[in-house]
């Protein structure tokens, strides 16, 4: 298991029953010892930080998209390209089946190695894979196929070539048109929900992000960078963002929280997509209650109200 700083203390004592169970039979050891591991792990996971969950939302190990699709959908069948430029290969997207349901699922993708990480480009998608989604969420209104988005990016791609092929308007005409997409749309933030990069698939009628992922504007390190000049002050600026699922479950940006095993997805990655699969079933059983009419008055109003202050 690849730990993070604040685990150090539960791995080395998984460790240390792990190696008492191959030298010892004294079973009231190993037996003080789990519930002492057992303690600890509240104690860390039950008081995470922000920073901390931000952690967990990267861990290496933690399932992605094609992950979730594995784990939960049947005969998925992955559509490529935005006929325009490429196909674009951090947002993967197709047709496939939630307990023989048809939907249209799509979603970030990054990669295990540095290879695959170069070929999803660390899930950071470019606008031909933002006029990719565009192009079968419509073709999903057409035969109407409700939708489900996974995020899980650290923002769009900023680089020149991203730049000169209209990354700013792919992202501004996924956020006008899939207002008026008219069938169901579920998004769920699976890891890190980063600016607009996240938002360019993130406008549905119900909005998830999972226990340990984060969704803002910036990225905490961002944040740091231009506030302090100190991408170091990462752990205070997400703080200060109001970033984790709780949070914004409070302030009325998100409708649902998916939970996680103790200590993260990549601790159970069946049980993570169980949840997940439940989450998202409860939520299209809801509305393909609703006329299509009210669906998008009330997607429309849902977005317009967020951030009202007094």
């Amino acid at each position: 298991m690849i730990g993070l700083d604040f685990e150090r203390p539960i791995l080395e004592l998984e460790r240390k029953i792990e190696e008492l169970r191959h030298i010892t039979k004294d079973k009231e050891v190993i037996k003080r010892l789990e519930q002492e591991l057992e303690k600890k792990k509240n104690e860390i996971y039950q008081n995470l930080t922000a920073w901390q969950r931000v952690k967990i939302a990267r861990h290496p190990r933690r399932p992605y998209t094609l992950d979730y699709i594995d784990l939960m959908l049947t005969d998925f069948c992955e559509l490529h390209g935005d006929r325009l430029f490429s196909d674009d290969k951090a947002m993967v997207s197709g047709l496939a089946k939630l307990d023989g349901q048809k939907i249209l699922v799509l979603g970030h993708q990054k990669g295990r190695d540095t290879k695959e990480n170069l070929k999803r480009n660390f899930g950071c998608a470019h606008p031909e894979g933002y006029r990719k989604a565009l192009r079968l969420m419509q073709l999903a209104q057409k035969f109407n196929v409700p939708i489900v988005t996974l995020i899980d990016t650290p923002g769009a791609y900023p680089g020149i070539g991203a730049e000169e092929r209209g990354q700013a308007q792919a992202i501004a005409l996924n956020l006008r048109e899939m207002v008026l997409i008219g069938v169901p749309i579920v998004v769920v933030v699976i890891g890190e929900g980063g600016s607009g990069g996240a938002l360019g698939i993130g406008i549905g009628d119900r909005v998830c992000v999972m226990e340990n992922a984060y969704y803002s504007v910036i990225s905490p390190e961002g944040c740091a960078a231009i506030l302090w000049k100190d991408s170091a002050k990462a752990n205070e600026a997400a703080s200060a963002l109001k970033l984790t699922a709780q949070e914004l479950l409070e302030l009325g940006i998100i409708d649902d929280i998916v939970n996680e095993p103790q200590g993260g997805a990549h601790r159970d990655a069946q049980k993570t997509a169980q949840s997940l699969k439940k989450t998202i079933k409860k939520h299209l059983d809801e509305l393909k209650q609703i006329p299509v009419d009210i669906l998008l008055a009330q997607r429309y109003q849902k977005f317009r109200k967020i951030g009202v202050f007094a």
